[in-house]
């Protein structure tokens, strides 16, 4: 049995775990369910992890989605995000660590430094200024999308794209970097900030082939996210409705994206990586320079 199966194989039970406490919970306050904002949710959930399947994250658009249509509270929207969303990037993480050739001992080694970074780093990261590491982040994409984009056109000292995907070419000083860095995301992912373009990031400073990035990031995730929804169910904390509509109808989004996903050739790809770097850090500094107007308030 290889590390993939397996990866598989415990994921998808771990996932099943999360359903049954979710369904139960669901079908005890069935009166949740009241018919309102349906259609709006089922679009939300469609989209949103149409884009989070390119690499773009689900969170913010998912946050946007709500505010827009006011069609799920503020007050348990963490919650919400986490519990909804988990079918769907379980589901990417279950397609994609198939999509490429990758090294069991990278894929493996990047999916557990995430986790232990999340259990063990998060205790950590919470007493970051939330400002600064947006900043850090912010910063980093941008450096690291020019790197990229360079390497893609082949100026500068920067080369071509990377194509590595085993842990003999990567090398043993990279592979500890990596571990390292990707500990660190898992960690963050506890003050809200994605994993997922920091990761891309990563994989192509390392020179690693960007078509890696989706497994192992989308694998990071989902590793994470049931048992933070297990416990957001545990508290109720979360909108039930809005939950089984983004669950549904997310993983259609998902499944919609995939394909074309793997569709493109590596350069295409590569350019969306680099354009979803560069968003995201505009973000990032839009929301450092948010945080800094609520203070002043």
């Amino acid at each position: 049995m290889d590390a993939v199966l397996i990866l598989r194989i415990v994921l998808i039970a771990w996932t099943l775990v999360f359903l049954v406490y979710m369904i139960k919970d669901c079908m005890a306050h069935k009166e949740d369910f009241d018919g309102k904002h349906m259609i709006a949710l089922a679009i939300i959930g469609a989209i949103t992890n149409f884009l989070d399947t390119l690499g773009i994250g689900s969170f913010a658009t998912t946050q946007a989605g709500f505010k827009f249509t006011k069609s799920s509270p503020d007050a348990i929207m963490p919650g919400t995000l986490n519990v909804g969303d988990t079918v769907p990037v379980v589901l990417e993480a279950v397609l994609f660590f198939g999509a490429i050739e990758l090294d069991p001992i990278l894929l493996v080694g990047f999916l557990a430094a995430a986790v232990i970074g999340a259990v063990i780093g998060a205790g950590i990261v919470v007493k970051w200024p939330v400002k600064i590491v947006r900043i850090a982040l912010g910063a980093a994409l941008l450096i690291l999308a020019i790197i990229m984009f360079c390497r893609q056109l082949g100026v500068g000292p920067f080369g071509a794209t990377g194509t590595i995907t085993t842990l003999a070419k990567l090398g043993m000083v990279k592979f500890v970097i990596g571990l390292v860095v990707n500990f660190v995301l898992g960690a963050l992912m506890t003050i809200g900030v994605g994993l997922y373009a920091p990761c891309m990031a990563l994989i192509g400073a390392l020179g690693m082939n960007i078509g890696a990035a989706f497994p192992i990031m989308m694998g990071s995730c989902a590793f994470l996210m049931p048992s933070a929804g297990i416990k957001f169910v545990k508290e109720g904390k979360y909108d039930r409705k809005a939950s089984i509509m983004l669950s549904i109808f997310g993983a259609i989004g998902v499944l919609i994206a995939y394909y074309i996903v793997k569709s493109l050739p590596l350069t295409i790809l590569t350019y969306v990586v680099i354009v979803v770097m560069i968003f995201t850090s505009i973000t990032f500094f839009y929301d450092a320079s948010k945080s800094v107007a609520d203070v002043k308030e």
